[in-house]
């Protein structure tokens, strides 16, 4: 039974789940949006408005948490100075995910995680 367990896990080691957890959170808060799986991008969406909310905090804490997880120290930066300003009357849901239909090859479900 799979009581009280959250996440997915994507069959990969958690190191690798990780990392691209990481890519894809980096990806969005750099481009603004990022193409995946529907899966992906619901599991992404909760990192990424993590990341927002440490940037909406504003203090050398919490850019030093970002850094940590963030690969990119140009999107801290864009996140704190930027990105977070934009949400601060807002209180979540920084993020949509918006289904764009089935991957041709193996019939994925493909979905678009953006910025609102």
């Amino acid at each position: 039974m799979r009581h009280r367990i959250n996440g997915r896990r994507f069959d990969m080691p958690t190191s690798q789940r990780r990392a691209m957890f990481r890519n894809l959170t980096t990806g969005i808060l750099r481009d603004g949006y990022a193409q995946t799986t529907e899966a992906r991008a619901k599991e992404t969406r909760s990192f990424v408005e993590k990341m927002i909310t440490l940037g909406k905090r504003g203090t050398l804490h919490a850019r030093r948490q970002a850094l940590a997880f963030i690969y990119d120290e140009a999107v801290v930066r864009a996140v704190f100075d930027e990105i977070a300003p934009r949400y601060q009357d807002r209180q979540g849901g920084y993020t949509r995910v918006v289904k764009l239909g089935r991957r041709r090859g193996d019939g994925a479900r493909i979905a678009r995680i953006e910025l609102v």
